[in-house]
């Protein structure tokens, strides 16, 4: 016991006795982050086109369904596809131009619904009726797959989290490269939304012999449409 004691004593002694660092200006580390990011997308540029090809490449990685379509070929598209799946209630903001889009689309069988009441008044509803909630991304990150998507009233995180499928639509000229280039492009330090929401695919969980399952804690599925409207935005953003 001497002995631990002793070792302890001369630990906690070095410890004591060690100038303390002065602490490092924000500024400075910042500067340090930038370098770093700047330099390591100079070494291995990723020009737009490619940022759709990795996005879909990370998704599909973490379990998502995921397809790079045109501006005005997928609402026919989606429409298909969440009557093919057995879709009949898709939760969706109409006042988007997005949600009018789908809707109009949308064959007989599926009712569209609106988050226009408090969540207490139809929890139970929403959780065992409704089928699917449609969100539009605020952009994405190529590198891991990650939609950004900023929920409002009109679309509550509730959409992307209730229903078992989550189908999100992320424009190819909002995709970035890596996490800080879309926090510095969108000026995350000036203002990053309060609850800001980054979905890298479905819900997924393990159990202690590793074996995943999905959608105990959310969607069991993550459906993705990457809009390719480059052509538009001349190459997207840098």
């Amino acid at each position: 016991m001497s002995a631990i004691l002793t070792a302890r004593e001369r630990m906690l002694g070095r410890l004591r006795a060690a100038a303390p660092a002065a602490p490092e200006a924000v500024d400075a580390i910042d500067t340090a982050i930038d370098q770093h990011y700047l330099a390591r997308r100079a070494a291995a540029p990723l020009p737009a086109r490619d940022r759709i090809a990795a996005m879909q490449a990370a998704l599909r990685a973490s379990h998502a369904q995921v397809d790079c379509v045109s501006v005005d070929t997928w609402p026919a598209l989606l429409a298909q596809r969440l009557g093919d799946h057995g879709v009949r209630r898709l939760l969706l903001d109409t006042g988007s131009a997005e949600g009018r889009a789908l809707r109009a689309a949308l064959p007989p069988a599926v009712e569209t619904l609106s988050f226009t009441r408090p969540l207490a008044q139809w929890k139970s509803e929403l959780f065992d009726t409704v089928d699917a909630g449609f969100t539009i991304a605020r952009s994405g990150i190529a590198a891991t797959g990650t939609l950004v998507i900023a929920p409002d009233a009109a679309t509550p995180r509730t959409v992307s989290l209730a229903p078992p499928l989550h189908v999100c639509l992320v424009y190819a000229s909002t995709l970035h490269v890596d996490l800080h280039a879309a926090a510095r492009a969108e000026r995350w330090a000036d203002g990053m939304p309060a609850n800001l929401v980054l979905v890298s695919g479905p819900s997924k969980t393990s159990d202690i012999q590793q074996t995943l399952a999905y959608g105990a804690h959310g969607p069991r599925w993550l459906w993705v449409l990457i809009i390719d409207d480059l052509s538009a935005h001349e190459g997207g953003q840098p």
